[in-house]
């Protein structure tokens, strides 16, 4: 297991799969290895929403989590996502992960909560309890939001952080700028910090200038070279070299990030399909692959140098 900074690059890789809809260890492990040889990167996080983990069995997601760690345990962490309704059994998988040598984990929201679950933050807090009673490993909780019914209030967050000491940062999905840069100010200003790790990748530029202390995001599968230096030129105070890159960076958020949003690791893939960085662009149902006017949409993309 390699030491963790929660901060920085973080690219969540992609899952390849055969036309029989089981995985490709082959494929997968070159992607995963080439992400890993990005210069720059903190950690990759596996079964995540990129890897389709919501389609995947927990026999599948420890086995993507093994070959994850031979293939680049190595060279930078490992983050693995932990996604489960049950507190018990997120529980079960937080032990597993650690056991088999994750360096963090990533905590999805319980889907039970979508019936309200933000108007008794206590029920999440306790499902963070029990994750943390099972590994003492970082963890980074996943904030979804508002129109989701999966989100965090700002004060249970708070609360959160005060009765789980482990979680360590969140990745910020909340879409809402005020409110995340609230989360940046005030959460990593605690005299224990709590970065905040954006995933507003469609508008990256601007929810790292407001000094999130990093990104973990699906496009990094696709374009992390870009990130790395979007980040580091921020962190300068390159604010011209930001804007140079973050030109670069537009015409692939705009592709990645259109409606609907469901579709936006299905066009990473076919991204990557179109370059021959992997063999095939196929996903598991419920996901259908792209239609044919969408995949030449993307065709302009695969010619340009990340």
């Amino acid at each position: 297991m390699r030491e963790l900074s929660t901060a920085g690059v973080i690219p969540a890789t992609l899952l390849c799969f055969n036309d029989d809809l089981s995985i490709a260890e082959v494929s997968s492990r070159k992607h995963l290895s080439e992400v890993a040889n990005v210069s720059g990167i903190s950690a990759i996080t596996v079964n995540g929403h990129a890897s389709e983990v919501g389609s995947c069995t927990f026999e599948e997601q420890a086995r993507i989590l093994d070959f994850s760690l031979a293939e680049a345990g190595d060279r930078v962490p490992i983050i693995s996502g932990v996604y489960a309704d049950g507190s018990l059994e997120a529980a079960k998988l937080a032990k597993a992960w650690d056991k088999a040598g994750a360096s963090a984990l990533l905590v999805f929201p319980s889907n039970i909560f979508g019936m309200g679950g933000f108007q008794r933050p206590e029920m999440a807090i306790e499902h963070f309890k029990c994750i943390a009673d099972a590994t003492d490993l970082p963890l980074i909780a996943f904030v979804y939001p508002v129109q989701s019914n999966l989100h965090f209030t700002f004060d249970g967050l708070i609360q959160l952080f005060d009765e789980v000491p482990t979680v360590k940062a969140i990745k910020d999905w909340c879409n809402d700028p005020k409110l995340h840069e609230r989360h940046i100010r005030e959460f990593q200003s605690r005299p224990h910090p709590v970065n905040v790790l954006t995933t507003h990748s469609s508008w990256l530029m601007s929810s790292l200038s407001l000094g999130a202390a990093g990104l973990l995001s699906g496009a990094g599968s696709v374009i992390a070279p870009l990130q790395v230096a979007l980040f580091e030129a921020i962190q300068r105070d390159d604010l011209a070299g930001a804007r140079e890159i973050n030109d670069k960076l537009y015409p692939f958020q705009q592709a990645f990030y259109a409606e609907p949003f469901l579709d936006m690791h299905n066009r990473m893939k076919q991204l990557l399909c179109l370059k021959g960085d992997i063999p095939n662009a196929v996903v598991r149902p419920p996901l259908i692959s792209l239609s044919g006017s969408e995949t030449n949409r993307l065709e302009w993309l695969s010619s340009i140098r990340i």
